[in-house]
């Protein structure tokens, strides 16, 4: 931390102080540009990966630049063109592990099929360790058909799996329905007991520091700084359960009873992404489309008659590759219904669509092969100069990370790395 950019420097103020260790985060230790931020329009993100991915030459435009011929899959994006950018030639330096490779969709962890892999933290989580207090939740982890505690686009610092909400509605309940003043008691008592445990560990774990090498002494030092950050989400969400939630804008939604109705799961939670950035109730969303473990799904229109997963690997089987296109062209459907949405909810006089910045795309470049290079991605909406196609090398892949970099940076986040990234992305420019 440098002085000039943080009023104070919290570390050495904890490290200076045991008496400082409860204190939560203030002022004082947020970046003046944060600070200023703040005060604005919010900047969110919500980042999609479906892990099926699509059928690339359907997705992928033939020529680069901003008069780039659309393609067959963006021509249903069309009233968007001017607000996203195509992303072709773009990976995750090392990561590689066929359907492994999800789980490093946002956190670019290379080799996550290997031996010993062990996660880093995702894209949402870095950008919700410095601005999640500011809202009632740091984040929203969604999923549909995700396997539960196995697959998940959020992990924490310490590379640890953040469950998947699969349901909308509850979901919707999270966002705005109040519990009982009892019901409120309880779980502010239930966060003071996890403050409490945070407070013991920590004293135990002070005690053992004289003892170790300088190396572990620098090890434990991120401990506590860790366990201090939980303490401020703990004393932050006391906080939050005693303010009433806002009014639902909606009525309550109606989960599908059957996984087959997996389109329609998607649409209700892009829905609800959009309420929870309507009702500012959060800023960092991710939204994991498990189609490797969904059944044979329904799309109006087309029968379809065999599981996602092994539609995917159709073998160039003229079948099969009808049924995967028009899968494909249900969900730029949804998306597009996601830009519309957020382009008609305002804030401030401008559209929600101006201050989120939406990443949607796989992990898969052709889930035929399980390659994971060539990734489809489209970036839109946020404070970016659009209305491209950045063509990148296919053989030798541009890192995918830099464009979390530009992301963060939109956000007013004084970051300039992310994982395996080299900077910021080459070609895409911020307007404000």
């Amino acid at each position: 931390m440098k002085t000039d950019q943080y009023g104070m420097d919290r570390r050495r103020f904890l490290r200076g102080t045991g008496v400082a260790l409860a204190l939560p985060m203030l002022e004082t230790f947020r970046p003046k540009r944060l600070l200023a931020e703040s005060m604005g329009a919010p900047r969110r993100m919500l980042a999609i990966c479906n892990n099926l991915g699509v059928l690339s030459d359907r997705f992928f435009p033939e020529t680069a630049g901003r008069d780039y011929a659309l393609s067959p899959y963006l021509k249903q994006l069309a009233a968007h063109r001017h607000e996203m950018t195509v992303l072709s030639g773009v990976s995750h330096p090392g990561v590689d592990g066929s359907h492994s490779s999800d789980v490093s969709f946002l956190t670019a962890a290379p080799h996550p099929g290997g031996g010993g892999f062990r996660n880093t933290i995702s894209l949402d989580q870095f950008i919700a360790r410095d601005i999640g207090h500011l809202t009632r939740f740091p984040s929203l982890t969604l999923g549909v058909n995700a396997k539960a505690g196995r697959r998940s686009l959020s992990w924490t610092e310490s590379g640890v799996l953040i469950p998947c909400e699969n349901k909308a509605s509850d979901v919707y309940k999270k966002l705005f329905l109040q519990g009982s003043p009892a019901e409120i008691e309880r779980q502010i008592q239930r966060l003071k007991l996890g403050e409490s445990i945070m407070d013991t560990v920590a004293e135990q774990s002070k005690a053992l520091n004289r003892h170790l090498a300088q190396n572990d002494r620098d090890r434990l030092d991120q401990y506590f700084t860790a366990v201090r950050n939980v303490e401020r989400r703990l004393a932050k969400a006391q906080y939050w359960e005693r303010l009433p939630k806002p009014k639902a804008p909606i009525a309550e939604p109606v989960d599908p009873s059957d996984r087959s109705e997996y389109m329609e799961m998607t649409r209700l939670m892009y829905q609800m992404a959009r309420l929870a950035f309507q009702t500012d109730s959060t800023r960092a969303i991710t939204l994991l489309l498990d189609s490797s473990n969904s059944p044979t799904i329904k799309v109006d229109g087309t029968k379809i008659t065999d599981g996602y997963h092994n539609l995917s690997h159709h073998g160039k089987n003229e079948k099969k590759l009808a049924q995967l296109d028009a899968i494909d062209r249900a969900h730029m459907g949804l998306l597009g219904e996601l830009f519309d949405g957020l382009k008609e909810t305002t804030e401030g006089g401008e559209s929600l669509f101006q201050n989120t910045a939406v990443i949607y795309g796989s992990n898969f470049g052709d889930a035929n092969k399980h390659t994971t290079d060539n990734m489809p991605i489209l970036f839109a909406g946020g404070r970016f100069r659009h209305g491209q196609h950045l063509s990148f090398d296919r053989e030798n892949n541009y890192p995918l990370p830099n464009l979390f970099v530009s992301l963060i940076q939109s956000m007013g986040l004084e970051h300039d790395r992310f994982a395996t990234s080299t900077g910021t992305m080459r070609g895409l420019e911020m307007v404000g």
